[in-house]
């Protein structure tokens, strides 16, 4: 008879199945990733996040060199403001040398007798008239303005150019704080000078650059307010525009540039609201 088959124990098969799927797994391992396939992500990740910093620096750039452009249009503005000022006080200086020299040749025509003389320049117009010497210079009457003047106190008295110039000064220093106080200091004692409007405008661009929008955007309406055909409305309106985008009413900052592009066609004060309308987001 042949051999009895030896049965295995039931543990034994056991430890043999255990020990197969072991090393089958071993045998299956997931293959390592291409390291030259890496270092493309890494590169890849790395220009990426160069191009959004060079893009965010691009942004940057360009906001600051928008408000540089309008700082300098605001120095320029200044200028042409601080020129016509200038102007107008060498105007009352040409006013009051023709008054000193009109008081002193009837003077001169008083001490030597000249009554006559004085009433026969008149009625001669101006020419001159004889009399001792002959040779009086014919001059304005007292009263009239010089070529150029206004006559009947339209230009600023010497007192009302020197406060204004001091405030005016400070500002353009970037002494706000002196400058807000100087201008209100000035509407409040001139309310009806020449020089009122100007004040009341360079009032807001103070408290503007201040960053004092709510006291920035009161000063350009009371000059719209005010002086709405002035030399100053159509700028007031534009920086009322752009204090309400500071502000972030951006419904009445869109309504007030556009009457800016609407009223003033063509000017820079147009270009600049379009420019401003662009970054306005609809709400």
């Amino acid at each position: 008879m042949g051999k009895a088959v030896r049965r295995v124990p039931v543990r034994v098969l056991t430890a043999l199945a255990v020990l197969a799927a072991v090393l089958g797994s071993g045998c299956a391992t997931t293959p390592e990733e291409d390291p030259v396939q890496i270092k493309l992500n890494e590169l890849d990740a790395r220009v990426a996040k160069l191009e959004r910093i060079i893009a965010n620096k691009s942004l940057v750039e360009l906001a600051q060199n928008q408000e540089a452009a309008q700082a300098e249009l605001r120095a320029l503005r200044g200028q042409i403001d601080q020129m016509e000022h200038d102007n107008a006080a060498l105007r009352k200086q040409q006013h009051d040398l023709y008054a000193d020299l009109d008081s002193r040749v009837k003077a001169l025509s008083a001490a030597q007798g000249g009554a006559a003389i004085a009433a026969g320049g008149a009625a001669a117009g101006g020419a001159a008239a004889p009399g001792a010497g002959g040779n009086v210079p014919a001059l304005p009457a007292a009263g009239v303005a010089p070529a150029g003047g206004s006559g009947g106190g339209a230009e600023p008295s010497s007192t009302e150019q020197a406060v204004y110039s001091q405030s005016f000064d400070a500002l353009k220093a970037g002494s706000y704080s002196i400058a807000i106080t100087g201008f209100k200091d000035f509407l409040s004692n001139y309310p009806q000078s020449p020089l009122a409007e100007n004040a009341q405008y360079w009032l807001g661009e103070a408290h503007y650059v201040n960053h004092d929008y709510d006291s920035a955007a009161e000063a350009f309406r009371v000059v719209l307010r005010k002086w709405p055909d002035g030399r100053k409305a159509a700028d007031a309106l534009l920086k009322l525009g752009f204090t309400q985008f500071e502000q972030k009413q951006f419904g009445a900052a869109r309504a007030t540039l556009t009457a800016v592009t609407q009223k003033y066609p063509g000017t820079d004060n147009a270009r600049l609201a379009t420019e401003k309308l662009r970054r306005i987001t609809a709400p």
